[in-house]
């Protein structure tokens, strides 16, 4: 038998205690518990997650992230509650967001005009290059 592990105490004191649903049963003796084989979860790269968290920092909607990145935006959600992120609030802003290629990238960034009057950033996502633009209101008299 290969070394399993219990996944409440991390005991390899484990014997086969019977099959459950054409699943192997096991059961911890150090701890008294009966568990099943793991199945294996399905577990997002932690770049993905780096990069759901920045954009979600730069203003971008959970659902425009889960279009961008093709991750659930409940998995967003999810990320921004465990890891206590707060947005800071400042309402003079708004982003905008571009995805390009390498080579349109280039021809954008040479064009002096498309430089003037706004902060940006510039990302990585896969091989792809994301363009975040933060633009002023403009208040019209």
């Amino acid at each position: 038998m290969p070394n399993k592990q219990c996944p409440r105490c991390n005991s390899l004191n484990v014997i086969k205690s019977g099959i459950v649903a054409r699943r192997q049963r096991f059961h911890c003796k150090n701890c008294n518990y009966f568990f099943t084989v793991q199945k294996q979860g399905k577990q997002i790269d932690n770049y993905y997650v780096v990069k759901a968290l920045q954009l979600h920092l730069e203003g971008i909607s959970y659902r425009e992230i889960e279009r961008i990145l093709g991750i659930s935006h409940v998995s967003v959600m999810n990320w921004v509650r465990k890891y206590k992120i707060k947005v800071p609030e400042n309402y003079e802003y708004h982003p905008t967001y571009r995805i390009f290629n390498h080579q349109e990238l280039t021809e954008f960034m040479q064009n002096p005009t498309n430089l003037k009057g706004a902060g940006m950033i510039i990302t990585e996502i896969g091989d792809k290059f994301m363009l975040i633009k933060w633009e002023r209101f403009r208040k019209e008299k």
